[in-house]
């Protein structure tokens, strides 16, 4: 029952109500008064009764749960555990299964938020068998005749024994001994391209049957999207985002050609579709769809034929099996395309050339840096804010009685060009597709902003109506990644002096070529989420991201990119990069001598010339030069220690020759072989400087702990310091002390 002010005035006697309306009132006022504070009462005391309870407590009650039961806090501030109450209401159940392989694997998936996977190595130790416990898959000697074996060997997966390894498995130098538990963790983010097919790339200007998955050209591997595992079993390679392997997908391909020439039905694993038992929700690993008169049609996995491309060989058109009936004769099955998923390229029989080839598949990257096909509306919806005065989609497959959508973005473009000042455009690039256009300058009148955005503008149905309509500002900034092929050139056309010019806002887009901002008057540039492919394979000179003269008021601000060089010719108001990485290639990454700049958790790979300085968690790995050096300020930083900067506070390696001269009793380190010395202990190393690479920008399990637990926050510096990487590490490691068994060491393997 609850106790509101009509309720608690109707309780009252009939006589006292008569005379409160005679007197207008005054008493059931009162009663309102007295309800809420009734109401106040009752939700205290739903929520006390919530509190006894981990799944709806307060927040601030989940530490003095975890206390009641032993629980030990943990780090917080990651963005994937804002809280420990998952920790908290698992920790029986850990309790329960403590020691055993499937509760440490399950352990490390929910502290860490990684895919992991637990090895007992003594299971793989190559000894002596004792006669009443015979383990008949353990072999002395691996079976050369088992393939599933030599493709899994020294993997997490592997089943072959070794000799024991006298070395500790905390220092991750041995690994095959009786007390040895290894936890192998995949860092790489699985980002999957399949409800919007992306457009592959030919090998050839003029395609001759030969593409790459990779839109910019590059080889780059296939990855696998990860099933879900099932609870409390140990997780097999379809359970995990690693790098498809070519023998695993082609002896599962001729095993099912195989049992098509046989009469048989066949359930794949990494190519299986819809919803079963085996496979849950489950999509194909790849998909590949040929585009001929506009008819587009999907190639079935059993014709697709996995091997090695890396002299791009051409497939049979057909291939012959022998049933299991050895007197039926033998079956030949179609090939249509062959596929390298290690080197994600493409290639069809001789004299088959595809009008378009359009391709789903999952690649691998660290965080969600650059245009990708994850969610973006955080950045994406703040802007729409202000009223969407005109919206545009853009899609190569548009319908022409849709006026609201085009099928090109020059087209969009030059219908912005012709609107007034003062508007609020977007233009929405609705599918994955790439545009090979000579793109027109964006001009930016005064007092106008536009957003150009890879995000879906859906069909909503009107009120009362039967009929679908698009809403101005109604977009899904996710599952899109569109690639630019031509660089984009801007123009703010506000008259000089204007105090109110124009802003262009990018969002999601991968541009395969420079974006230039011309001279005019232009208050703001702001890149979200975007690519500007550093380099390409047919053109080894960097793409860049400049700024010509005479645009003294522009901001220009990246988030969460990759770009080349940044070129800034004369004064701007400020460059300002923030969980960027910026690549010029071991050259000039910036070159702005005359800008005052802030970075903030960026990579630089290359030299930087700006005019001041405000940079923190960043690594720079070459010469930093600051003309203005009494302002400004590098802060948890890596600069090489030739740098003219301002006033560094713990920044390496300086802290670190702070420390050793502290340590020897000396004013400071002075001798420059020294010097030089502890700068190549801690200069960053990088798991790859490939753009292109999965693991590219990834700070290297051989960079020093100064630099991987150097931010202020004790996560890594640069560009991926968002991760909070050390911390997830830390916080696994806590975990192990109370949930590993006596006498077993755990050590921790990063796989990716």
């Amino acid at each position: 029952m609850t106790f509101d002010a009509d309720t608690l005035y109707r309780l009252l006697p009939a006589i006292y109500r008569i005379r409160d309306v005679d007197q207008g009132e005054p008493l059931k006022a009162l009663v309102q008064v007295l309800a809420r504070e009734v109401a106040v009462l009752e939700t205290d005391l739903e929520q006390l009764y919530d509190d006894q309870f981990i799944e709806t407590c307060a927040e601030w009650v989940v530490p003095y749960i975890g206390d009641l039961i032993g629980n030990r806090p943990l780090y917080t501030n990651l963005p994937e555990f804002p809280s420990n109450r998952d920790q908290v209401a698992n920790t029986i159940g850990y309790r329960r299964r403590k020691g055993t392989a499937a509760m440490l694997e399950q352990l490390a998936r929910d502290v860490t938020g990684w895919p992991a996977r637990v090895v007992e190595f003594f299971e793989l130790l190559s000894t002596t068998q004792y006669m009443n416990h015979v383990r008949q898959h353990n072999l002395v000697t691996p079976d050369l005749r088992r393939w599933q074996e030599l493709t899994y060997l020294g993997s997490p997966f592997e089943t072959t024994p070794h000799l024991a390894e006298m070395r500790r498995i905390a220092s991750q130098r041995g690994r095959y001994n009786i007390p040895n538990i290894g936890l192998h963790l995949w860092r790489l983010q699985p980002y999957t391209l399949s409800l919007f097919l992306s457009a592959a790339r030919p090998v050839v200007p003029l395609a001759d049957g030969r593409y790459r998955f990779h839109p910019v050209g590059l080889d780059a591997p296939l990855f696998n999207p990860p099933l879900p595992e099932i609870l409390f079993t140990l997780a097999a390679p379809i359970n995990v985002p690693e790098p498809l392997p070519r023998r695993v997908l082609y002896e599962e391909l001729e095993a099912w050609r195989q049992a098509i020439a046989n009469g048989q039905s066949f359930q794949p694993e990494y190519f299986a579709t819809g919803d079963s038992s085996q496979t849950g929700a489950r999509q194909p690993v790849f998909e590949i769809v040929v585009v001929d008169n506009g008819v587009e049609t999907s190639i079935p996995p059993e014709e697709i034929l996995i091997c090695n491309l890396a002299d791009w060989r051409r497939p049979p058109t057909t291939k012959s099996y022998q049933p299991s009936d050895p007197d039926q004769a033998p079956v030949s099955l179609p090939i249509q395309v062959a596929v390298d998923p290690l080197l994600g390229r493409i290639s069809f029989p001789p004299g088959v050339v595809p009008e378009q080839v359009n391709v789903g598949y999952t690649y691998g990257f660290s965080h969600d840096v650059g245009g990708g096909p994850y969610d973006r509306g955080d950045s994406v919806f703040p802007l729409l804010e202000r009223p969407v005065t005109w919206q545009r989609g853009v899609s190569l497959t548009a319908d022409p009685a849709d006026a609201d959508v085009v099928p090109t973005i020059s087209e969009a473009i030059n219908q912005w060009n012709a609107r007034p000042p003062g508007s609020f455009g977007v233009i929405a690039i609705i599918d994955s597709q790439t545009y090979a256009e000579d793109f027109p300058t964006i001009n930016i009148p005064e007092g106008s902003q536009l957003l150009i955005v890879a995000a879906d503008w859906p069909l909503v149905p009107i009120p009362d109506s039967p009929l679908l309509q698009r809403q101005l500002g109604d977009l899904a900034p996710e599952f899109l990644r569109p690639h630019l092929q031509g660089g984009l050139t801007i123009a703010g056309t506000a008259p000089d002096g204007n105090d109110s010019p124009g802003e262009l806002f990018v969002n999601g887009l991968w541009i395969e070529g420079s974006l230039t901002v011309q001279p005019g008057n232009l208050n703001r540039v702001q890149l979200d989420h975007c690519t500007l492919v550093p380099f390409t394979t047919t053109e080894p000179v960097p793409r860049s991201l400049a700024v010509q003269a005479d645009n003294s008021l522009l901001t220009v601000q990246l988030n969460h990119g990759m770009i080349g060089p940044v070129t800034i010719a004369e004064t701007i108001e400020e460059l300002r990069l923030v969980t960027s990485l910026v690549d010029g290639g071991g050259d000039v990454a910036i070159a702005a001598p005359d800008t005052p700049t802030h970075i903030q958790t960026s990579t630089l790979l290359g030299t930087t010339t700006m005019r001041s300085l405000e940079a923190s968690n960043s690594i720079f790995t070459h010469t930093v030069t600051v003309q203005r050096r009494q302002v400004g300020c590098v802060r948890f930083s890596s600069l090489p220690l030739n740098s003219q900067a301002p006033r560094r506070y713990q920044c390496q390696p300086n802290l670190a020759l702070a420390a050793l001269a502290k340590q020897l009793n000396l004013p400071a380190i002075e001798d420059p072989d020294q010097q030089a010395q502890i700068e190549r202990q801690l200069s960053p190393q990088f798991t790859s400087r490939r753009y292109g690479d999965p693991a590219y920008g990834q700070l290297s399990q051989r960079c020093a702990e100064a630099i991987r637990r150097g931010a202020d926050d004790e996560a890594e510096m640069g560009v991926f310091h968002d991760l909070y990487q050390p911390q997830r590490e830390t916080n696994l490691r806590v975990r192990l002390d109370e949930y590993l068994r006596f006498s077993l060491e755990a050590g921790i393997f990063y796989i990716t």
